[in-house]
């Protein structure tokens, strides 16, 4: 009977043990999962089919990609084909901008589909700000912008590779150079509204061989905005084809944050 009555206070003294032991612990709250829906958005010069190596590597691991396609021809007309796109997705989404499509994300981010913007090797514009002056406040290297008669911009294919895709293959550079999607003038003296990056967590990978954007320029941006910061050694405004594992784990890493308000 003393070893059954030992052997019971043996287990009480455990329960109490254990019952005190949860009573203590802090009760954490549990990580939320990641956002699963990217809508990827394009810049100046090029379409979205650059972010093909993005989007491999992101279907690869689960998420749902979407790559919007806008015209070129007017702030509000690419504004309305990001918007289209946006509204199209079913869940939060994770926004992510390349060159003046940073300047998109930054206007389409206030829809309320999206958590968190990403921002490579992109313009993260200020309420009243425009890419073209603050080009001028952080000069770039490039001396290829040429302009149509009619109002439109692109670059010299003599300076495409050098200037643009420097560390892509030459032939690659060429082929972009010759298929460029020419971009209204008018969309970089276009001043900016009401910045989403105000409101909403972002993220940035600033490329240190940009001759396009100064990579300051990226820098200034990344700090005001307070984004998580990575930045790519050797890597030219075509950052996220040149390197997309980098970009392609950028993004993931604001999936995986944007819902826990970081």
């Amino acid at each position: 009977m003393k070893t059954l009555r030992t052997h019971v206070a043996r287990i009480r003294l455990a329960a109490v043990a254990i019952a005190l032991s949860a009573c203590a612990a802090p009760v954490g709250a549990a990580a939320s999962p990641p956002v699963r829906n990217v809508v990827l958005v394009h810049g100046a010069f090029v379409t979205g089919a650059g972010w093909q190596p993005v989007y491999g590597i992101l279907t690869r691991d689960g998420y749902h990609v979407t790559i919007a396609q806008h015209p070129l021809t007017s702030l509000s007309d690419d504004l309305a084909a990001v918007n289209r796109v946006l509204a199209m997705q079913d869940g939060p989404v994770i926004l992510v901008g390349h060159s003046y499509g940073g300047f998109l994300i930054t206007q389409a981010g206030n829809d309320s589909h999206v958590v968190a913007l990403v921002y490579i090797a992109a313009h993260a514009l200020d309420e009243g700000e425009t890419e073209a002056a603050n080009g001028k406040r952080f000069p770039n290297a490039t001396k290829a912008v040429r302009k149509t008669d009619d109002g439109f911009l692109y670059l010299d294919p003599a300076f495409y590779h050098a200037d643009f895709a420097a560390d892509l293959p030459e032939q690659q550079a060429e082929f972009e150079a010759h298929s460029q999607a020419l971009t209204v003038a008018t969309v970089f003296t276009t001043p900016a509204t009401q910045p989403a990056w105000k409101a909403k967590p972002s993220w940035y990978a600033v490329a240190k061989s940009d001759r396009i954007i100064n990579p300051d320029l990226e820098r200034m941006y990344a700090t005001r905005a307070h984004s998580h910061t990575i930045e790519i050694e050797g890597a030219s405004h075509s950052v996220y084809e040149s390197h997309a594992k980098e970009v392609a784990a950028l993004i993931e890493d604001a999936a995986r944050q944007a819902l826990d308000g970081n």
